[in-house]
Protein backbone atom coordinates (compact mmCIF):
# COMPACT_ATOMS: atom_id res chain seq x y z
CA UNK A 1 0.00 0.00 0.00
CA UNK A 2 1.17 3.51 -0.66
CA UNK A 3 2.50 5.06 2.37
CA UNK A 4 0.89 8.33 1.54
CA UNK A 5 -2.32 6.53 1.48
CA UNK A 6 -2.09 4.37 4.78
CA UNK A 7 -1.01 7.44 6.65
CA UNK A 8 -4.12 9.06 5.40
CA UNK A 9 -6.26 5.92 6.50
CA UNK A 10 -4.48 5.99 10.14
CA UNK A 11 -5.04 10.05 10.29
CA UNK A 12 -8.78 9.54 9.41
CA UNK A 13 -9.12 5.63 11.63
CA UNK A 14 -7.56 8.22 14.16
CA UNK A 15 -10.47 11.10 14.03
CA UNK A 16 -13.09 8.95 14.52
CA UNK A 17 -11.75 7.53 17.94
CA UNK A 18 -14.85 6.86 20.09
CA UNK A 19 -16.91 8.37 17.13
CA UNK A 20 -18.97 5.24 16.65
CA UNK A 21 -19.30 4.72 12.86
CA UNK A 22 -22.17 2.10 13.59
CA UNK A 23 -26.03 2.38 13.15
CA UNK A 24 -28.00 2.55 16.78
CA UNK A 25 -29.67 -0.33 18.00
CA UNK A 26 -32.81 -0.68 20.14
CA UNK A 27 -31.06 -1.22 23.15
CA UNK A 28 -28.33 1.35 22.58
CA UNK A 29 -30.94 4.21 22.16
CA UNK A 30 -31.92 5.06 25.20
CA UNK A 31 -27.61 6.10 26.24
CA UNK A 32 -26.09 8.63 25.59
CA UNK A 33 -24.86 8.92 22.28
CA UNK A 34 -21.03 9.88 21.11
CA UNK A 35 -21.20 12.67 18.26
CA UNK A 36 -21.31 10.88 15.56
CA UNK A 37 -23.15 8.24 17.01
CA UNK A 38 -25.83 11.07 16.72
CA UNK A 39 -24.95 12.20 13.22
CA UNK A 40 -25.47 8.86 11.79
CA UNK A 41 -29.21 8.02 13.76
CA UNK A 42 -30.24 11.06 12.79
CA UNK A 43 -29.16 11.64 8.68
CA UNK A 44 -30.03 8.93 6.06
CA UNK A 45 -27.75 5.74 6.36
CA UNK A 46 -24.62 6.04 4.22
CA UNK A 47 -25.94 10.20 3.48
CA UNK A 48 -23.30 11.59 5.62
CA UNK A 49 -20.20 13.63 4.33
CA UNK A 50 -17.96 14.59 6.87
CA UNK A 51 -16.02 18.01 6.94
CA UNK A 52 -12.78 19.30 8.55
CA UNK A 53 -12.35 15.76 9.81
CA UNK A 54 -8.00 16.67 9.61
CA UNK A 55 -8.59 20.24 11.72
CA UNK A 56 -6.73 20.74 14.90
CA UNK A 57 -6.58 23.72 16.97
CA UNK A 58 -3.81 26.01 16.81
CA UNK A 59 -3.12 26.96 20.54
CA UNK A 60 0.50 26.06 22.20
CA UNK A 61 -0.22 27.85 25.58
CA UNK A 62 -0.58 25.98 28.66
CA UNK A 63 0.49 22.96 27.38
CA UNK A 64 -1.83 22.31 24.65
CA UNK A 65 0.77 21.74 21.81
CA UNK A 66 0.50 18.30 23.61
CA UNK A 67 -2.95 17.39 23.54
CA UNK A 68 -3.38 17.44 19.80
CA UNK A 69 -7.09 15.53 18.69
CA UNK A 70 -8.68 15.62 15.02
CA UNK A 71 -11.38 17.39 14.08
CA UNK A 72 -11.14 20.21 17.06
CA UNK A 73 -14.29 18.92 19.32
CA UNK A 74 -16.58 18.96 16.61
CA UNK A 75 -17.66 17.00 13.68
CA UNK A 76 -19.25 18.93 10.73
CA UNK A 77 -20.56 17.89 7.50
CA UNK A 78 -24.02 17.58 5.54
CA UNK A 79 -26.42 14.66 4.55
CA UNK A 80 -30.06 13.70 4.01
CA UNK A 81 -33.31 13.65 6.26
CA UNK A 82 -35.74 11.38 4.33
CA UNK A 83 -33.75 12.38 1.16
CA UNK A 84 -33.31 16.17 2.03
CA UNK A 85 -30.25 18.37 2.65
CA UNK A 86 -29.08 19.27 5.61
CA UNK A 87 -26.22 20.33 7.47
CA UNK A 88 -25.00 19.53 11.11
CA UNK A 89 -22.79 20.05 13.28
CA UNK A 90 -22.27 18.03 16.50
CA UNK A 91 -20.05 19.46 19.40
CA UNK A 92 -17.98 15.83 21.05
CA UNK A 93 -17.89 16.42 24.63
CA UNK A 94 -15.10 13.69 24.88
CA UNK A 95 -12.71 16.26 23.49
CA UNK A 96 -12.15 19.29 25.86
CA UNK A 97 -15.41 19.13 26.81
CA UNK A 98 -16.44 19.86 23.50
CA UNK A 99 -15.17 23.56 24.55
CA UNK A 100 -15.08 25.92 21.68
CA UNK A 101 -11.90 26.99 20.24
CA UNK A 102 -11.28 29.38 17.31
CA UNK A 103 -10.72 26.17 14.79
CA UNK A 104 -13.66 24.68 16.29
CA UNK A 105 -15.79 27.71 15.77
CA UNK A 106 -14.51 28.16 12.14
CA UNK A 107 -15.68 24.74 10.93
CA UNK A 108 -19.35 25.49 12.33
CA UNK A 109 -19.28 28.55 10.46
CA UNK A 110 -17.98 27.06 7.37
CA UNK A 111 -21.05 24.56 7.24
CA UNK A 112 -23.28 27.29 8.47
CA UNK A 113 -22.23 29.30 5.39
CA UNK A 114 -22.82 26.65 2.94
CA UNK A 115 -26.09 25.82 4.52
CA UNK A 116 -26.95 29.74 3.38
CA UNK A 117 -25.40 29.45 0.10
CA UNK A 118 -27.09 26.36 -0.89
CA UNK A 119 -30.36 27.16 0.97
CA UNK A 120 -30.22 24.22 3.05
CA UNK A 121 -31.28 23.94 7.12
CA UNK A 122 -29.21 23.71 9.62
CA UNK A 123 -28.89 21.59 12.67
CA UNK A 124 -26.94 22.13 15.93
CA UNK A 125 -26.00 19.23 18.21
CA UNK A 126 -24.39 20.82 21.49
CA UNK A 127 -22.71 19.36 23.70
CA UNK A 128 -20.12 21.75 25.01
CA UNK A 129 -18.57 23.24 28.34
CA UNK A 130 -18.11 26.40 26.64
CA UNK A 131 -15.34 28.79 25.19
CA UNK A 132 -11.99 27.08 25.85
CA UNK A 133 -10.16 29.16 28.15
CA UNK A 134 -6.73 28.61 26.81
CA UNK A 135 -7.49 30.37 23.37
CA UNK A 136 -9.11 33.98 25.67
CA UNK A 137 -10.89 35.79 23.51
CA UNK A 138 -10.05 34.14 19.94
CA UNK A 139 -12.47 31.52 21.37
CA UNK A 140 -14.53 34.31 22.50
CA UNK A 141 -14.32 36.07 18.76
CA UNK A 142 -15.10 32.70 17.86
CA UNK A 143 -18.66 32.63 19.31
CA UNK A 144 -19.00 36.04 18.12
CA UNK A 145 -18.84 34.73 14.63
CA UNK A 146 -21.30 31.79 14.96
CA UNK A 147 -24.12 34.39 16.52
CA UNK A 148 -23.74 37.12 13.13
CA UNK A 149 -24.16 33.70 11.09
CA UNK A 150 -27.51 32.61 13.06
CA UNK A 151 -29.00 36.41 12.88
CA UNK A 152 -27.93 36.12 8.92
CA UNK A 153 -29.53 32.96 8.75
CA UNK A 154 -32.43 33.90 10.46
CA UNK A 155 -35.38 33.57 8.27
CA UNK A 156 -33.80 32.53 5.36
CA UNK A 157 -33.11 28.79 6.40
CA UNK A 158 -34.63 26.82 9.49
CA UNK A 159 -32.14 26.90 12.65
CA UNK A 160 -32.67 23.75 14.44
CA UNK A 161 -30.81 23.45 17.83
CA UNK A 162 -30.87 19.99 20.27
CA UNK A 163 -29.13 20.73 23.28
CA UNK A 164 -27.85 17.02 24.75
CA UNK A 165 -25.88 18.37 27.20
CA UNK A 166 -24.14 21.12 28.97
CA UNK A 167 -24.39 24.31 27.45
CA UNK A 168 -23.27 27.16 29.29
CA UNK A 169 -22.49 30.60 29.28
CA UNK A 170 -21.95 32.26 26.15
CA UNK A 171 -22.65 28.85 24.30
CA UNK A 172 -26.28 29.10 25.06
CA UNK A 173 -26.65 32.40 22.70
CA UNK A 174 -26.19 30.71 19.65
CA UNK A 175 -29.41 28.30 20.22
CA UNK A 176 -31.38 30.46 21.68
CA UNK A 177 -30.92 32.72 18.04
CA UNK A 178 -32.31 29.37 16.36
CA UNK A 179 -35.67 28.69 15.61
CA UNK A 180 -36.03 25.71 17.75
CA UNK A 181 -34.71 24.63 20.52
CA UNK A 182 -34.77 20.80 21.97
CA UNK A 183 -33.47 19.55 25.24
CA UNK A 184 -32.67 16.22 26.35
CA UNK A 185 -34.14 15.21 29.67
CA UNK A 186 -32.08 15.12 32.95
CA UNK A 187 -28.97 15.01 30.89
CA UNK A 188 -28.83 18.69 29.22
CA UNK A 189 -28.83 21.61 31.04
CA UNK A 190 -28.60 26.00 29.47
CA UNK A 191 -27.70 28.94 31.55
CA UNK A 192 -25.89 32.06 31.21
CA UNK A 193 -24.07 31.39 34.72
CA UNK A 194 -23.84 28.32 37.03
CA UNK A 195 -24.94 26.84 40.30
CA UNK A 196 -21.53 28.12 41.73
CA UNK A 197 -21.59 32.06 40.39
CA UNK A 198 -25.47 32.09 41.70
CA UNK A 199 -24.44 30.79 44.93
CA UNK A 200 -21.56 33.28 45.37
CA UNK A 201 -23.61 36.36 44.00
CA UNK A 202 -27.09 35.75 45.66
CA UNK A 203 -25.93 33.35 48.14
CA UNK A 204 -28.85 30.94 46.35
CA UNK A 205 -28.40 27.33 46.69
CA UNK A 206 -29.42 25.93 43.44
CA UNK A 207 -28.81 22.66 41.29
CA UNK A 208 -27.87 22.59 37.21
CA UNK A 209 -31.20 20.77 36.67
CA UNK A 210 -33.20 23.28 38.77
CA UNK A 211 -31.37 26.15 37.19
CA UNK A 212 -31.21 25.42 33.70
CA UNK A 213 -32.32 21.65 32.95
CA UNK A 214 -35.21 20.22 30.63
CA UNK A 215 -37.99 20.70 32.24
CA UNK A 216 -37.02 24.50 33.89
CA UNK A 217 -36.38 25.37 30.26
CA UNK A 218 -39.54 23.85 28.81
CA UNK A 219 -42.32 24.99 31.87
CA UNK A 220 -40.67 28.05 33.17
CA UNK A 221 -38.48 29.91 31.08
CA UNK A 222 -39.71 29.01 27.83
CA UNK A 223 -36.14 28.69 26.29
CA UNK A 224 -36.57 25.20 25.58
CA UNK A 225 -39.46 24.56 22.50
CA UNK A 226 -39.74 20.64 22.98
CA UNK A 227 -38.21 18.02 25.52
CA UNK A 228 -37.03 14.40 24.88
CA UNK A 229 -36.49 11.37 26.92
CA UNK A 230 -33.01 10.11 25.45
CA UNK A 231 -30.63 11.24 22.64
CA UNK A 232 -32.41 9.01 20.27
CA UNK A 233 -36.13 10.55 21.27
CA UNK A 234 -34.01 13.96 20.30
CA UNK A 235 -33.16 13.40 16.86
CA UNK A 236 -36.46 11.56 16.65
CA UNK A 237 -38.58 14.73 17.05
CA UNK A 238 -35.67 16.67 15.07
CA UNK A 239 -36.73 14.14 12.02
CA UNK A 240 -40.41 14.57 12.46
CA UNK A 241 -40.10 18.39 13.05
CA UNK A 242 -38.66 18.59 9.50
CA UNK A 243 -41.47 17.20 7.55
CA UNK A 244 -43.62 20.22 8.18
CA UNK A 245 -40.73 22.76 7.25
CA UNK A 246 -39.19 23.80 3.36
CA UNK A 247 -35.63 23.99 2.76
CA UNK A 248 -35.57 27.80 2.74
CA UNK A 249 -37.80 30.92 3.17
CA UNK A 250 -38.27 30.63 -1.20
CA UNK A 251 -39.83 27.09 -1.34
CA UNK A 252 -43.45 25.81 0.44
CA UNK A 253 -42.97 23.19 3.01
CA UNK A 254 -43.27 19.49 1.34
CA UNK A 255 -46.39 18.26 0.61
CA UNK A 256 -47.95 14.78 1.50
CA UNK A 257 -50.24 12.89 -0.67
CA UNK A 258 -53.90 12.58 0.41
CA UNK A 259 -56.81 11.85 -1.62
CA UNK A 260 -60.19 14.05 -0.34
CA UNK A 261 -63.20 12.23 0.64
CA UNK A 262 -66.37 13.63 2.22
CA UNK A 263 -64.66 15.89 4.87
CA UNK A 264 -67.53 16.14 7.14
CA UNK A 265 -66.52 15.55 10.82
CA UNK A 266 -69.64 14.71 13.00
CA UNK A 267 -67.70 14.84 16.70
CA UNK A 268 -66.91 18.49 16.17
CA UNK A 269 -70.58 19.12 16.96
CA UNK A 270 -70.39 18.68 20.46
CA UNK A 271 -66.95 19.55 21.60
CA UNK A 272 -68.02 22.74 22.75
CA UNK A 273 -70.21 22.73 25.81
CA UNK A 274 -73.91 24.41 25.67
CA UNK A 275 -72.49 26.22 29.25
CA UNK A 276 -70.43 29.18 28.32
CA UNK A 277 -68.08 29.16 31.74
CA UNK A 278 -67.82 25.46 30.93
CA UNK A 279 -64.36 25.10 29.70
CA UNK A 280 -63.21 22.00 26.93
CA UNK A 281 -59.73 21.15 25.38
CA UNK A 282 -59.08 22.77 22.21
CA UNK A 283 -57.25 19.72 21.41
CA UNK A 284 -60.67 18.01 20.34
CA UNK A 285 -61.18 20.94 17.69
CA UNK A 286 -57.50 20.57 16.70
CA UNK A 287 -58.11 16.55 15.98
CA UNK A 288 -60.97 17.08 14.57
CA UNK A 289 -60.01 19.93 11.68
CA UNK A 290 -56.67 18.07 10.72
CA UNK A 291 -55.05 15.19 9.02
CA UNK A 292 -55.25 12.21 11.33
CA UNK A 293 -51.81 11.95 13.65
CA UNK A 294 -50.08 15.14 12.28
CA UNK A 295 -50.37 17.15 15.06
CA UNK A 296 -46.74 18.57 15.90
CA UNK A 297 -47.16 21.03 19.29
CA UNK A 298 -44.29 23.26 19.96
CA UNK A 299 -43.82 24.74 23.41
CA UNK A 300 -46.57 22.26 25.31
CA UNK A 301 -45.03 22.94 28.54
CA UNK A 302 -45.10 26.91 28.25
CA UNK A 303 -48.20 28.79 28.48
CA UNK A 304 -50.47 26.45 27.98
CA UNK A 305 -53.04 29.23 27.38
CA UNK A 306 -52.46 28.59 24.18
CA UNK A 307 -51.93 26.24 21.67
CA UNK A 308 -49.36 26.40 18.84
CA UNK A 309 -48.14 23.39 16.78
CA UNK A 310 -47.91 22.49 13.14
CA UNK A 311 -50.21 19.62 11.49
CA UNK A 312 -51.42 18.66 7.79
CA UNK A 313 -54.94 19.86 6.19
CA UNK A 314 -55.02 17.89 3.35
CA UNK A 315 -51.20 16.76 3.46
CA UNK A 316 -50.19 20.28 3.17
CA UNK A 317 -48.25 21.55 6.28
CA UNK A 318 -49.81 24.53 8.15
CA UNK A 319 -49.24 26.09 11.58
CA UNK A 320 -52.01 26.41 14.33
CA UNK A 321 -52.28 28.86 16.89
CA UNK A 322 -55.20 28.35 19.25
CA UNK A 323 -56.74 29.77 22.54
CA UNK A 324 -56.98 26.60 25.22
CA UNK A 325 -59.91 27.04 27.43
CA UNK A 326 -58.48 24.18 29.68
CA UNK A 327 -56.05 26.73 31.32
CA UNK A 328 -56.74 30.06 32.27
CA UNK A 329 -60.01 30.26 30.46
CA UNK A 330 -57.88 30.37 27.28
CA UNK A 331 -56.98 34.25 28.49
CA UNK A 332 -54.30 35.94 26.84
CA UNK A 333 -51.15 36.93 28.94
CA UNK A 334 -47.44 37.97 28.90
CA UNK A 335 -46.16 34.78 27.65
CA UNK A 336 -48.83 32.82 25.87
CA UNK A 337 -48.53 36.46 23.72
CA UNK A 338 -44.89 35.96 23.04
CA UNK A 339 -45.33 32.38 22.43
CA UNK A 340 -47.75 33.06 19.85
CA UNK A 341 -45.96 36.08 18.31
CA UNK A 342 -42.62 33.75 17.86
CA UNK A 343 -44.52 30.92 16.58
CA UNK A 344 -46.84 33.78 13.84
CA UNK A 345 -43.49 34.65 12.70
CA UNK A 346 -41.66 31.67 12.15
CA UNK A 347 -44.27 30.19 10.29
CA UNK A 348 -44.79 34.04 7.90
CA UNK A 349 -40.94 33.97 7.29
CA UNK A 350 -41.07 30.24 6.01
CA UNK A 351 -44.52 30.05 3.87
CA UNK A 352 -46.36 27.67 6.54
CA UNK A 353 -50.23 29.28 6.51
CA UNK A 354 -51.70 29.74 9.57
CA UNK A 355 -54.95 28.67 11.24
CA UNK A 356 -55.79 30.34 14.06
CA UNK A 357 -58.42 29.16 16.29
CA UNK A 358 -60.66 31.68 18.92
CA UNK A 359 -61.88 31.47 22.13
CA UNK A 360 -60.67 34.16 24.33
CA UNK A 361 -62.33 36.17 26.95
CA UNK A 362 -59.53 39.37 26.85
CA UNK A 363 -56.44 39.43 28.46
CA UNK A 364 -55.50 38.69 32.11
CA UNK A 365 -55.85 41.41 34.32
CA UNK A 366 -53.95 42.09 37.49
CA UNK A 367 -51.06 44.15 38.63
CA UNK A 368 -48.54 41.09 38.07
CA UNK A 369 -49.36 41.29 34.31
CA UNK A 370 -49.31 44.65 33.76
CA UNK A 371 -46.00 45.41 35.71
CA UNK A 372 -44.78 42.70 34.09
CA UNK A 373 -45.82 44.15 30.05
CA UNK A 374 -48.46 42.83 28.98
CA UNK A 375 -49.23 45.89 27.07
CA UNK A 376 -45.90 45.19 25.09
CA UNK A 377 -46.09 42.00 24.88
CA UNK A 378 -49.81 41.55 23.79
CA UNK A 379 -48.50 44.22 21.22
CA UNK A 380 -45.79 41.62 20.16
CA UNK A 381 -49.00 39.48 18.81
CA UNK A 382 -50.83 41.97 17.54
CA UNK A 383 -48.04 43.09 15.02
CA UNK A 384 -46.67 39.76 14.24
CA UNK A 385 -50.31 38.55 12.89
CA UNK A 386 -50.81 41.88 11.50
CA UNK A 387 -46.99 41.59 9.43
CA UNK A 388 -48.46 38.22 8.68
CA UNK A 389 -48.02 37.70 4.96
CA UNK A 390 -49.10 33.90 4.79
CA UNK A 391 -52.46 32.66 4.18
CA UNK A 392 -54.44 32.90 7.74
CA UNK A 393 -57.68 31.90 8.48
CA UNK A 394 -59.43 32.22 11.61
CA UNK A 395 -62.69 30.12 12.93
CA UNK A 396 -63.95 31.20 16.30
CA UNK A 397 -65.92 28.68 18.14
CA UNK A 398 -67.09 30.22 21.38
CA UNK A 399 -65.62 33.63 23.02
CA UNK A 400 -64.02 36.64 21.15
CA UNK A 401 -64.05 39.36 23.78
CA UNK A 402 -62.56 43.08 24.10
CA UNK A 403 -59.23 43.62 22.83
CA UNK A 404 -58.08 40.03 22.18
CA UNK A 405 -60.42 39.21 19.49
CA UNK A 406 -58.94 41.77 17.54
CA UNK A 407 -55.19 40.82 18.35
CA UNK A 408 -56.36 37.29 17.29
CA UNK A 409 -56.03 37.77 13.64
CA UNK A 410 -58.98 38.81 13.37
CA UNK A 411 -60.58 40.47 9.66
CA UNK A 412 -59.33 44.31 10.95
CA UNK A 413 -55.45 43.12 10.84
CA UNK A 414 -55.78 41.26 7.96
CA UNK A 415 -57.05 37.67 8.09
CA UNK A 416 -58.01 36.04 5.14
CA UNK A 417 -60.69 34.17 5.42
CA UNK A 418 -63.03 34.64 9.48
CA UNK A 419 -65.51 32.03 10.43
CA UNK A 420 -67.27 31.74 13.60
CA UNK A 421 -69.31 28.54 14.88
CA UNK A 422 -73.16 29.42 16.03
CA UNK A 423 -72.03 29.37 19.38
CA UNK A 424 -69.38 32.28 19.08
CA UNK A 425 -69.28 35.39 21.27
CA UNK A 426 -67.88 38.49 19.82
CA UNK A 427 -68.34 41.41 21.82
CA UNK A 428 -66.35 44.32 24.09
CA UNK A 429 -66.89 41.59 27.31
CA UNK A 430 -69.01 38.44 28.44
CA UNK A 431 -73.01 39.77 29.16
CA UNK A 432 -72.48 40.04 32.90
CA UNK A 433 -70.26 42.40 33.11
CA UNK A 434 -71.49 44.71 30.55
CA UNK A 435 -74.73 44.52 32.19
CA UNK A 436 -73.75 45.51 35.01
CA UNK A 437 -72.16 48.59 33.44
CA UNK A 438 -75.08 49.29 30.85
CA UNK A 439 -77.89 49.16 33.17
CA UNK A 440 -76.01 49.65 36.35
CA UNK A 441 -78.85 52.21 37.16
CA UNK A 442 -81.76 50.29 36.63
CA UNK A 443 -80.94 47.34 37.89
CA UNK A 444 -79.98 49.60 41.35
CA UNK A 445 -83.37 50.84 41.04
CA UNK A 446 -85.47 47.68 40.74
CA UNK A 447 -87.12 45.77 43.27
CA UNK A 448 -85.00 42.95 42.86
CA UNK A 449 -81.12 43.96 41.61
CA UNK A 450 -80.76 40.28 40.91
CA UNK A 451 -83.30 39.72 38.94
CA UNK A 452 -83.31 42.72 36.62
CA UNK A 453 -79.59 41.83 36.44
CA UNK A 454 -80.48 38.50 35.20
CA UNK A 455 -82.74 40.08 32.78
CA UNK A 456 -80.82 42.15 31.38
CA UNK A 457 -77.70 39.52 31.05
CA UNK A 458 -80.24 37.57 28.75
CA UNK A 459 -81.14 40.77 26.63
CA UNK A 460 -77.03 41.57 26.54
CA UNK A 461 -76.65 38.19 25.36
CA UNK A 462 -79.46 37.54 23.02
CA UNK A 463 -78.15 40.61 20.91
CA UNK A 464 -74.60 40.24 21.31
CA UNK A 465 -73.18 36.97 22.52
CA UNK A 466 -73.56 35.85 19.48
CA UNK A 467 -71.62 35.76 15.44
CA UNK A 468 -74.36 37.49 13.74
CA UNK A 469 -74.14 41.03 13.87
CA UNK A 470 -69.89 40.43 12.92
CA UNK A 471 -71.61 38.82 10.36
CA UNK A 472 -73.48 41.53 8.69
CA UNK A 473 -71.08 44.03 9.34
CA UNK A 474 -68.56 41.73 7.17
CA UNK A 475 -66.24 40.84 9.74
CA UNK A 476 -66.84 36.97 10.07
CA UNK A 477 -67.04 35.86 6.50
CA UNK A 478 -69.56 32.91 7.21
CA UNK A 479 -71.07 31.37 9.97
CA UNK A 480 -70.70 27.77 9.71
CA UNK A 481 -71.62 24.14 11.43
CA UNK A 482 -68.71 22.81 13.20
CA UNK A 483 -68.87 19.81 11.41
CA UNK A 484 -68.33 21.34 8.25
CA UNK A 485 -65.05 23.12 9.41
CA UNK A 486 -62.42 20.98 8.02
CA UNK A 487 -64.50 21.32 4.71
CA UNK A 488 -64.34 24.97 4.71
CA UNK A 489 -60.63 25.34 5.64
CA UNK A 490 -59.74 22.81 3.10
CA UNK A 491 -61.40 25.17 0.33
CA UNK A 492 -60.11 28.05 1.44
CA UNK A 493 -56.70 27.44 2.03
CA UNK A 494 -56.51 25.75 -1.11
CA UNK A 495 -57.85 28.79 -2.75
CA UNK A 496 -55.05 30.86 -0.91
CA UNK A 497 -52.51 28.67 -1.91
CA UNK A 498 -50.74 31.28 -4.64
CA UNK A 499 -51.79 34.33 -2.22
CA UNK A 500 -48.84 36.88 -2.42
CA UNK A 501 -48.19 40.29 -0.82
CA UNK A 502 -46.18 43.21 -1.50
CA UNK A 503 -45.05 44.41 2.12
CA UNK A 504 -44.33 48.31 2.38
CA UNK A 505 -40.35 49.21 1.31
CA UNK A 506 -38.78 49.25 4.32
CA UNK A 507 -35.12 48.36 6.37
CA UNK A 508 -37.43 46.43 8.80
CA UNK A 509 -40.51 47.51 11.12
CA UNK A 510 -39.58 47.96 14.86
CA UNK A 511 -41.81 45.48 16.73
CA UNK A 512 -41.96 45.85 20.23
CA UNK A 513 -39.27 43.98 21.41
Amino acid sequence: MDPKIKALEEKMAQARLGGGEKRIDKQHQKKKLTARERIHYLLDEGSFEEMGILVTHRTTDFGMDKEIYYGDGVVTGYGTINGRLVYVYAQDFTVFGGALSETHAEKICKVMDLAMKVGAPIIGLNDSGGARIQEGVRSLGGYADIFYRNVQASGVIPQISAVMGPCAGGAVYSPAMTDFIIMVEETSYMFVTGPNVVKTVTNEEVTSEELGGASAHAVKSGVAHKTSSNDAACLDDIKKLMEYLPQNNTELPPIQDYELGEELREELSSVVPDNPNKPYDMHDVINGIIDSDSFYEIHKDYAENIIVGFARLGGRSIGIIANQPMFLAGVLDVNSSRKAARFTRFCDAFNIPLLVLVDVPGFLPGTDQEWSGIIMHGAKLLYALSEATVPRVTVITRKAYGGAYDVMNSKHIGADFNFAWPSGEIAVMGAKGASEIIFRREIAAAEDPEAKLKEKEAEYAEKFANPYRAAQRGFIDEVILPKNTRRKLLKAFAMLEKKHVEPPKRKHGNIPL
